[in-house]
This record gives C-alpha cells, sequence and structure tokens, in this order.
C-alpha cells in the first residue's frame, strides 16, 4: 500500500489529489491536507468586489472529495521534513511514501507600514465583502488599486479589477477617479512590452492611469507613499500586498531565505527524492530572465504532472510526463467582455500573446471555473 499527502487545497492539490486517486490502486491511500474547509476560485474575489456574483456559489466543500476515495484532513501543516517524507499537520506527524506541496504563496500586508490600517487587501477573499461595501459606498473621490510588491497571484488581476470596478463606477453616475500602481516596468512584464501595450491602451481608453516603476514603502491615512518619495492619494485603497513562500518550508530546507521552491522546471521535482512541489510556493524561471507567473491554470497544469509521475513511480514505470508551461487565462475588461492570455511560458522565447477582447472568452471563463469545480467535485 502507497501513501501520498497532497499538502494544500488550491488549484494544484486538489488537481493533483484527484489525479492520483483515479490513477492509483485502491489501496493506495491519497490524502489531501488543508487548513480550510472549502475550494473558492481566486477569479470569485473581484467578482464578488465589484459584486457581479457571490463567493459562496463558486465554493465546495473540501470534504466533498471523500467521496471520491480521497482523505481530507482539516488542519494546519505546522513542519515539512522532506527527507523523512514525514509532515507536522496540528501537532501529529503523517508519514507517506511521496509528498506533493502545494502550500500557495503567504500574503504579507503588515511588511508595508499602514496597509492593514487603511487599505483593503482584495486578494483575500474574506475581505472581499468589505472590499464590495467600499466600493459600494463611492459617489464621489479616488480609487487606488496598488501591487505592493513581486511577484504576486494573478498578474493581469488588478488591471481587471481597475476596469470592472470603472465600468460599475460610472454605471451609477459616480465621480471617482480610478488609478493602478506597482513596481513592475510594465503593466504585464512577462508578456513583453508589445503585448503589455494593448492592456495599457484598454486603460486609457476606459480613464485609468497606470503608475508604472511605483515601489510603496508605506501607507497614511489618505496617502501612499513611495520609495522616491512621491505620493499618491485616495479615498478608498485596494492593495494587492507582499507575497512569500510559507516559512515552514525555508525552514524544511526547500526554499532559501527570501526565495521560493526550486523545482525542475518539467517535472517538479524538487531536491528531495520523492518531494514534488507546485503552484504559487514554486518558482520556475522562464528562459527571457523572468518567472513562470504565479496563477492557478499553472498550478493545475502542475498537479496533474506530479501525479502522473507519482503513480508512475509507484508503479515501476517509466514516466514521460511533463510540463509543458502552456495556459490561458481570462482577464475581464468590462462591456461583457474579456481578453484571453495565452502562451507557451516555457518555449525559449516565450511566447505570450493578449487576444481582442470578446464576449466569448467571457463565456470561456465562466467555463473554465464550471468544469473543473464539475470534474473536481461533481455536480
Amino acid at each position: 500500500m502507497a501513501r501520498v499527502l497532497v499538502l494544500g487545497g488550491g488549484f494544484g492539490g486538489i488537481a493533483a489529489a484527484t489525479r492520483l486517486r483515479w490513477r492509483l490502486g485502491p489501496n493506495d491511500r491519497v490524502t489531501l491536507v488543508d487548513r480550510r474547509s472549502e475550494f473558492v476560485m481566486g477569479l470569485r474575489k473581484t467578482w464578488a468586489v465589484v459584486g457581479s456574483h457571490r463567493l459562496r456559489d463558486g465554493a465546495r466543500s473540501l470534504a466533498t472529495l471523500r467521496s471520491r476515495g480521497i482523505e481530507v484532513v482539516e488542519g494546519t501543516v505546522e513542519a515539512v521534513d522532506p527527507a523523512g517524507l514525514r509532515v507536522s499537520v496540528d501537532g501529529e506527524w503523517l508519514a507517506a511514501d511521496a509528498l506533493v506541496v502545494a502550500l500557495g504563496a503567504d500574503q504579507v500586508p503588515g511588511a508595508i507600514p499602514g496597509l492593514v490600517e487603511h487599505g483593503i487587501n482584495v486578494w483575500d477573499r474574506d475581505l472581499a465583502t468589505r472590499g464590495h461595501d467600499a466600493l459600494a459606498g463611492m459617489r464621489s473621490g479616488r480609487l487606488l488599486i496598488g501591487v505592493f510588491g513581486l511577484p504576486y497571484a494573478c498578474p493581469p488581476g488588478p488591471f481587471e479589477l481597475a476596469l470592472l470596478a470603472k465600468e460599475l463606477l460610472d454605471r451609477r453616475a459616480a465621480t471617482v477617479s480610478v488609478a493602478v500602481f506597482g513596481p513592475m516596468p510594465i503593466a504585464l512584464p512577462v508578456v513583453g512590452p508589445t503585448e503589455s501595450a494593448k492592456v495599457d491602451a484598454i486603460l486609457e481608453a476606459a480613464g485609468i492611469t497606470f503608475h508604472r516603476g511605483h515601489a510603496a514603502i508605506e501607507v497614511t491615512p489618505g496617502t501612499v507613499r513611495f520609495s522616491d518619495d512621491t505620493t499618491l492619494p485616495f479615498d478608498v485603497l485596494f492593495g494587492i500586498p507582499p507575497h512569500r513562500c510559507p516559512a515552514l518550508l525555508v525552514d524544511a530546507g526547500l526554499a532559501v531565505p527570501g526565495g521560493w521552491v526550486s523545482v525542475n522546471p518539467t517535472t517538479l521535482e524538487t531536491g528531495f527524492r520523492g518531494v514534488y512541489a507546485i503552484g504559487d510556493c514554486t518558482i520556475i524561471k522562464l528562459a527571457n530572465g523572468l518567472a513562470l507567473p504565479k496563477a492557478g491554470v499553472f498550478a493545475e497544469a502542475e498537479g496533474y504532472v506530479a501525479a502522473e509521475r507519482i503513480a508512475d513511480e509507484i508503479a515501476g514505470r517509466a514516466s514521460s510526463a511533463t510540463f509543458a508551461g502552456e495556459g490561458v487565462c481570462y482577464a475581464e475588461v468590462g462591456e461583457g467582455r474579456a481578453a484571453a492570455v495565452q502562451g507557451r511560458f516555457l518555449a525559449d522565447p516565450p511566447g505570450v500573446s493578449i487576444a481582442q477582447p470578446s464576449a466569448e472568452a467571457v463565456a470561456s471563463k465562466a467555463a473554465f471555473e464550471a468544469d473543473r469545480l464539475t470534474g473536481w467535485f461533481g455536480s
């Protein structure tokens, strides 16, 4: 009997656990560990803030996976022993024959003085209602959406939020200016200057200002201060806080301080035998020197690859499963349209493009969520 532990119930963890259950024998054990009791896609946070969809309509209980033969443990991973293939969950050590580490990235708004007190972390789904209420109360003033550190999950997300918020405010005839800032030199560095210019054009057409190259260091009441000592005023601040690799993975020797878990880009193997890492806790360098974006579509694909390789190893087979770095996400731009951002990120050079916004892409985004929720949790 083989035992596989999957740490994290997000995109990558669920993808890995469901594929493992399908590929392993009936006597083999697949255990999924997560501190939360349910799964909600990140795309729902923005929908909840602008009021177009409800968070709870996309929520699925992880306990549902038990009916598929997956053991689900609701608890906090406190320590990982990759050499010993052991994990401490709420003080109890669990042993395995293989580990899939899918613990995501920690959000640390406290790293920016004043951000917790004066901003709203709209990347935290628990604060989506607060963001919605703040937006709903705006009749005039300044809405500022800020990226407070790189990298962060879902690179197009801040611009999507700005566009949908501006559309909502304009529909209400509110006299609110909307601006986005971040330390990046262009909106989406990973797609390159030519494709990123398409984002600039969409923002400009909507009347949204993008302040590039603005590294925030402090938030005070009504003001964000930057490293060059310039400031931007706000009435409502939506912040995307700095992201960090979970400290327990640094303590485990899977990541260096200040860094992320390094993996083989195509196999997702770490430096420890039988230990794979996937999703936002990892870093995969691209041929252009940038990193693979932190996005659910990549975590999902990585989860399937890790599961296939573990299943093949348990069965004593050579595995051909590899991660291709291909993916697509849909960024809504308003007026019932979305732009598909897609490409081959591990190619040399990476080939990434932003398609013309369309209504069909919005339908594809809805289908992306529905297909996975049904496939993983059933109807």
